[in-house]
This record gives C-alpha cells, structure tokens and sequence, in this order.
C-alpha cells in the first residue's frame, strides 16, 4: 500500500517542504524499528531504501547527490569508479553528529538500499552497497558493487 498519491513521484522539490527533525527519525530508525523488527532490521531499512529510490525522480548523479541532502543523509560524492565498483563517501555535519552519539548504534542501511537503487535507474545494472563507517574521518564508506 502507497501513501502517496499515484500521479506524485518523490522530488528533491516536494521532500524540500517536509518539516522534520533529526532526533525524531533517528529514534525511530534505531530505536523503534529495531524493537519492533528485531535482528531483520537492517535488511528491511535497506528494502526501504530501495522502495523510496523506486518511487522518485532521479535523472543524473546531481539528482542523487541533491536527493541525499534534502533527506538529511548527508554530502554524497562519488569518491572513486572502477570496473565493477563505484567508490562513494557520504559526510557533513549530520554524519559527524550521528556517528559521534553514544545513545544509538548506528548504521546505514537505509542510504545503501536507496543508492543501490537509484543506481539501476542511472546505469541499467543492478548494484549492491555495503556501508563502512570511518569514524576517525567521520565519513561514511559506500561500495557499490555491480551485480
């Protein structure tokens, strides 16, 4: 079931009128979801990552990389491309915030889910991403892996 309306795809144009806080996504991102799911938390954040890439509007890598700002997730940036993997860092001032909490054990998921995916549509080849937390640099790691 959808809760969007069927002719209204996500945009960077309509999620940039959403209202949130951080504190409340995370608690229910690491608190809640965990407590209600268990140990398949991670692997359905992810299939929500993806659901969300499905449902919008993502034409270049400048959509992407706008797309994770206005969600909160962070600066993307395409760090290194190789044959079969594409090197990514997700960084900024929400990443360095969320990695150096102590309330919450972090993770991922969502944002490989949701790259994976937004990279079939950009390159008609299926991915995987797999998250390395750095938090000396504070960054995040993210390698894509063609499928």
């Amino acid at each position: 079931m959808s809760v969007l309306k069927d002719s209204t795809n996500i945009t960077t144009s309509n999620i940039s009128s959403l209202v949130g806080t951080g504190a409340g996504f995370d608690m229910l991102r690491y608190y809640t979801l965990p407590d209600f799911l268990g140990k398949d938390a991670p692997y359905i954040l992810y299939f929500m990552g993806k659901n969300i890439a499905r449902q919008s509007e993502i034409y270049d890598f400048e959509d992407l990389y706008e797309f994770y700002q206005y969600m909160g997730w962070g600066e993307l940036e395409l760090a290194t491309e190789k044959k079969k993997e594409l090197h990514f860092k997700l960084s900024g001032h929400i990443i360095e915030k969320r990695l150096h909490q102590k309330f919450f054990k972090v993770d991922f998921r969502l944002e490989c889910g949701f790259l994976a995916e937004a990279l079939r549509k950009l390159t008609d080849h299926t991915y995987e991403c797999f998250e390395e937390i750095n938090k000396k640099e504070s960054i995040i790691e993210i390698k894509a892996i063609k499928g």
